[in-house]
């Protein structure tokens, strides 16, 4: 049986540790301080709910995160400098280069694997393999609700109480996006960092007063030929601000963790 450690204990966690693969064991939650007491009453006693990376009790065989970008930077770095690999599921943290940087470095000193999740967009593997040698044009269409984009960047660029149609409110690329809208930041940084970097992707940005559902899409091109993947996805029932494929695509990788065969 392995053991995984969750940096985390939201919606996301929750619909994760409800998931996991039979092989894989929850052994270890990380959470802030104030958060100790009142996660230890809902999981198992032989679960260990700690708020410092130093204070694991044994060797996880697999990490995710599920946490958001400040957790991303208070534990991805311990974490493998200890040697363990990570999954992280807050992409957008890496807009911030130096930090990415630092973090490859440590992965590479230390022989860990740091995994860049998929989380709620599809086609990250045609992606990736365009990369290779036949991609030269990425651009990712994010669609939302004026509900969704509240409290947002986005309110600085659009009245969403007028806007009666669909409508594109912001052009830039990846990185921009990534820094002015954090909240939405992860789709479009994952796409980038598959692709062809985070200041080579374009970033376009919609409001549409009658769509309920957020809808992303990739259009590609280049010596492979043209793509074009459309998701729309449906929020957790237990938090609408969270993705279901992306709390998906983290189960996915904690099988991945444990699976002889993967895909």
């Amino acid at each position: 049986m392995k053991q995984l450690m969750m940096i985390g204990f939201g919606a996301m966690a929750n619909e994760v540790r409800v998931h996991l693969p039979k092989d894989l064991e929850l052994k270890w939650v990380v959470v802030p301080e104030r958060s100790i007491a009142s996660v230890q009453k809902i999981v198992s006693a032989d679960v260990q709910v700690i708020s410092n990376i130093e204070d694991c009790n044994g060797t996880p065989d697999y990490v995710i995160e599920v946490a958001g970008q400040a957790a991303v930077k208070e534990h991805a770095e311990k974490v493998l400098a200890n040697g363990w690999n990570i999954g992280l599921i807050s992409v957008g943290t890496f807009a911030d280069t130096e930090f990415f940087e630092r973090l490859q470095k440590t992965a590479e000193q230390s022989g860990a694997h740091l995994h860049l999740l998929a989380g709620a967009i599809a086609g990250i593997d045609g992606i990736a393999a365009a990369k290779e040698g036949g991609l030269e044009k990425v651009t990712y269409k994010g669609c939302k609700s004026p509900n969704s984009w509240r409290g947002s960047y986005a309110e600085k660029l659009i009245d969403l109480d007028k806007v009666t149609e669909s409508t594109v409110f912001y052009k830039g690329t990846a990185r921009e996006a990534a820094l002015n809208f954090p909240a939405n930041a992860n789709v479009a940084a994952t796409i980038a960092l598959a692709g062809i970097g985070m200041d080579e992707t374009q970033v376009e940005l919609t409001v549409d007063p009658h769509s309920r559902q957020n809808k992303h899409t990739i259009v590609a091109s280049g010596r492979f030929g043209q793509m074009s993947i459309e998701m729309i996805g449906v929020p957790l029932e237990s938090n609408p601000k969270t993705s279901t494929l992306a709390a998906l695509s983290v189960i996915r990788a904690c099988r991945n963790s444990v699976d002889a065969i993967q895909i």
